[in-house]
């Protein structure tokens, strides 16, 4: 389709309740049928973010989000993942630590959970599918893709990745970026330590970092990919990295900023930044339908 006709063409969208059997049980999910589902649009698997602890199939970011791609014509699928537990603290020596509670929804849970429902849908007879998702859900997106293909050698046929965590460790924020980090964006930007704490919390195992966070060869082989960023983010720094670690595995990668947003944009719907974002992601998806 072309660029225009992914802006003309809005269908009406329903939507279907059900659940996936997983490793860990049944994995709730929700179907986004377009009533004028256009010919040869790849349905999206959608992935919502929350820093691995948040989140689910009412969420702004996974609901608003897959309604709005379902209604250009494209079948969207969006998955309630387990969550790991919200942070804790405890004072130790009159400093506030992270304490990390029992629990078996840490890592590997949320990306077993989105491979067993890629898993089922191309099973039941889907063929091509797109995977994406934001912050927590696009690292869970490449996750997936990554075990997917180590499993069964299959691939998804393009990841659409937005404002995501890609690395265990936030990289280097450059002063472009940090410049921007004012009002608003800066008040809600993660900073090195907020990031660590999550990620630490979402692993629960340092040494597990290097695969829940895939960089290097384990990039290999991935599909196209759309890696898109919020101008005022910290985590710009793990996105621009990303991609060119993409780009060094061989992947092809477009890269975009959505100008004057912050982290999160997504989650909501009546602000310019979702309106620009979801258009450009169904923008390439749908150039990539063709290529195919």
């Amino acid at each position: 389709m072309t660029r225009m006709a992914s802006r003309a063409h809005r269908s009406a969208v329903r939507t279907v309740d059900r659940t996936v059997k997983g490793r860990g049980g049944e994995i709730p999910i929700r179907e986004y049928l377009p009533q004028d589902a256009r010919d040869g649009a790849v349905p999206l698997l959608w992935i919502h973010g929350g820093g691995w602890m948040n989140g689910g199939l009412d969420q702004k970011e996974s609901h608003a989000v897959a309604k709005a791609i379902a209604g250009t014509g494209r079948p969207v699928r969006t998955v309630d993942y387990r969550l790991a537990p919200a942070l804790r603290w405890r004072e130790i020596g009159g400093s506030s630590r992270l304490v990390l509670q029992p629990s078996e929804n840490r890592y590997p849970a949320a990306p077993d959970d989105v491979l067993s429902v890629i898993v089922d849908w191309a099973a039941s007879g889907a063929g091509r599918l797109f995977v994406g998702g934001a912050s927590a859900g696009a690292n869970l997106a490449v996750t997936a893709a990554v075990a997917l293909r180590q499993e069964t050698g299959v691939q998804p046929c393009g990841l659409a990745l937005v404002y995501g965590g890609f690395h265990a460790t936030l990289p280097p924020i450059p002063e472009s970026v940090s410049s921007r980090l004012t009002g608003i964006a800066g008040k809600i930007a993660f900073t090195p330590a907020s990031y660590d704490r999550m990620t630490l919390n979402y692993v629960g195992d340092e040494g597990l970092f290097p695969r829940a966070f895939p960089t290097g060869a384990d990039l290999a082989g991935l599909p196209a990919t759309l890696v898109m960023d919020a101008d005022r983010d910290s985590l710009r720094a793990s996105g621009a990295r990303f991609a060119s670690e993409l780009r060094a595995a061989g992947s092809a990668v477009d890269y975009a900023i959505v100008e004057n947003t912050w982290h999160g944009f997504l989650s909501h719907p009546h602000g310019r930044g979702f309106r620009r974002g979801t258009r450009a992601m169904s923008q390439w998806l749908d150039a990539h339908d063709l290529s195919t």
